[in-house]
């Protein structure tokens, strides 16, 4: 459902830096229906810059990816109308109830009055929101404003899920509210792409992993695949093990 192939974003360089600065470098790489696909790297790694182009709020200077048979390219309305993205600097309206959000976003995908009702019944339901439905985003904490992010995500049921760091500075039960909605996403048959620096949370959910470092895919499998290429006893290792690599090259350089 996702296939993205050579995917390249490069910021032209600033006046502190001449140089263009090379975010994602022919990135790679597919997640199929009924598939979890994490994305693990440090801060900086081009997480985030993937996701958005995916999700085409960013261009790709060079490369391409496909969404369900769309080209993000050629085509990202249709991109669009079949993802649900979750990032974190998605911001809520603060005068509008929690309920009024997820009304506004169900009728902009065109959902029918009596559909958008039971669908935000239900997942009112699956982030234990019925308490604050009727509450200004404005007074919610941190953890309530991002099930209701994640809510208004999926509230038209796309078949792609592409999700920023979902479970970022939330608290142990939110997180685990997030980390069951995303398995039912996976049961469910959709395709979930996340991505995230924490590496039990990729063990804990992915089906496989791809490790970005400097923009640019250096392994990819399932755990046990990726330990075994590499001789590392966990991905921490892999981490280091790279990082260390790299700092060889760039010193004999």
């Amino acid at each position: 459902m996702i296939q993205a192939q050579q995917l390249t974003k490069v910021y032209p360089g600033s006046r502190r830096k001449n140089r263009p600065a090379e975010a994602v470098v022919d990135l790679s790489f597919r997640c199929d229906a009924g598939e979890t696909y994490a994305l693990l790297g440090p801060n900086g790694a081009g997480k985030t810059t993937t996701l958005r182009m995916l999700a085409t709020t960013l261009r790709p200077t060079r490369g391409t990816a496909t969404v369900c048979g769309h080209d993000l390219v050629e085509n990202p309305q249709e991109v669009r109308r079949s993802i649900g993205f979750l990032t974190g600097n998605t911001s809520l309206y603060g005068r509008l109830k929690a309920r009024e959000v997820l009304l506004y976003f169900g009728r902009l995908y065109g959902l029918e009055e009596s559909a958008l009702a039971g669908r935000i019944e239900y997942l009112a339901s699956v982030f234990s929101m019925d308490t604050f439905l009727g509450e200004r985003c404005d007074k919610l904490s941190q953890g309530m404003k991002q099930k209701v992010n994640l809510a208004r995500s999926v509230i038209h049921d796309p078949p792609v899920m592409i999700l920023d760091e979902p479970t970022s500075a939330l608290d142990v039960i939110t997180s685990q509210a997030v980390v069951q909605f995303i398995r039912q996403c996976r049961e469910d048959g959709k395709a979930v792409i996340l991505s995230t620096h924490f590496m039990p949370e990729a063990n804990k959910l992915a089906d496989r992993i791809g490790i970005l470092h400097d923009g640019r895919l250096h392994h990819e499998g399932t755990e046990s695949e990726i330990l075994v290429s590499t001789g590392a006893k966990d991905l921490e290792e892999v981490f280091l093990q790279l990082a260390g690599t790299l700092e060889r090259g760039q010193a004999s350089g």
